[in-house]
């Protein structure tokens, strides 16, 4: 089984719901038997909404250099959906929460693309406040601090937080609630 540690960066703006999101940034780590075997980095252009604003710039760190020499999400995401069956092994996403796969599928919505393939999905945040027995769900930084793992890289960028990710998840590998 191939577990795929994803973080989304979106595009986004000061005041929530001026436009709609697109992503700027896929980064994934693939785990195998608790071994990390790559990962995945790839910027993302924007189609609806290609200027970011300076808001998301200082947010991600992302630049505008960097998404304008991107391909669009309907160019980058057949490379993905290669990688994640590395070895035409099964795979299941795991993102922390909900978020990163709701904006897979808007984004797939977007470009008229099949979302059959993010069936397979667990939010490890929830699923972390369940075995944590904490009152609410917590976000990823507040879960390195609890775990007392240090956040490496940067905060908001998809690689960095898909790695910070992937340490929570090998942490508690066998805890977590899978798809049959």
């Amino acid at each position: 089984m191939n577990y795929i540690i994803f973080d989304l960066e979106a595009t986004c703006w000061e005041q929530r719901g001026q436009a709609e999101n697109e992503t700027i940034e896929i980064g994934a780590v693939l785990i195998r038997e608790k071994e990390t075997i790559s990962e995945f980095k790839r910027f993302v252009k924007p189609i609806k909404y290609p200027i970011l604003s300076d808001f998301c710039k200082k947010l991600t760190s992302i630049q505008q250099a960097d998404v304008d020499i991107a391909g669009h999400f309907y160019e980058v995401i057949p490379e993905f959906q290669s990688w994640i069956a590395y070895n035409d092994e099964p795979y299941i996403l795991c993102s922390w929460g909900f978020y990163d796969r709701k904006q897979f599928e808007s984004d797939c919505r977007l470009c008229n693309m099949e979302t059959d393939w993010l069936q397979s999905h667990i939010s490890l945040k929830h699923q972390y406040q369940e075995i944590k027995r904490l009152r609410r769900a917590v976000g990823m930084k507040t879960a390195l601090q609890i775990e007392k793992i240090p956040l490496e890289g940067t905060h908001h960028r998809g690689i960095d937080d898909a790695w910070n990710i992937a340490k929570l998840f090998l942490r508690y590998f066998d805890q977590w609630k899978f798809p049959v």
